[in-house]
């Protein structure tokens, strides 16, 4: 049984979502038994640095746009058709470990099919369909 996660993520007292929902498809083993939310997090953060990567290397060519992407763009207040130099390195492991490392310190709490996971060694199970949110704190100010 493979499982589809549905990610989402808030800030505590905003209503709109701080970045659309996605899917990510998990590997059987990963979906068929229960699985740590540290193996969790670790494999959403190997899948969103490759994703980022393949951004990356598709905005280094240059696209011919629709005109319903130009409006779509002066829309936004940028039109972009590619062809960037950007190269930002990224290194997964740090990646996973920034984001262990900001779970521990209570920057976000994860909550996965609506219970509150609070541990990292705590072991969870997924359905077919579960969904998983990040729920982003933000401290008081001058606190």
């Amino acid at each position: 049984m493979s499982a589809k996660l549905t990610i989402s993520g808030k800030v505590m007292g905003k209503t709109r979502p701080t970045f659309a929902n996605w899917e990510l498809l998990l590997p059987e083993e990963l979906a068929a038994k229960g699985i740590t939310l540290r193996s969790l997090l670790t494999h959403i953060v190997h899948a969103e640095v490759e994703a980022f990567r393949s951004r990356q290397s598709q905005r280094r060519l240059l696209n011919i746009l629709s005109p319903e992407q130009i409006q779509a763009g002066l829309a936004q207040g940028k039109i972009e058709s590619g062809g960037s130099d950007l190269d930002q390195a990224v290194e997964v492991e740090e990646a996973v470990e920034t984001a262990l490392q900001a779970f521990l310190d209570g920057f976000y709490y994860v909550f996965l099919d609506e219970q509150q996971v609070e541990d990292l060694d705590t072991e969870v199970v997924l359905s077919e369909q579960s969904e998983l949110l990040f729920l982003r704190l933000v401290p008081l100010v001058g606190g």
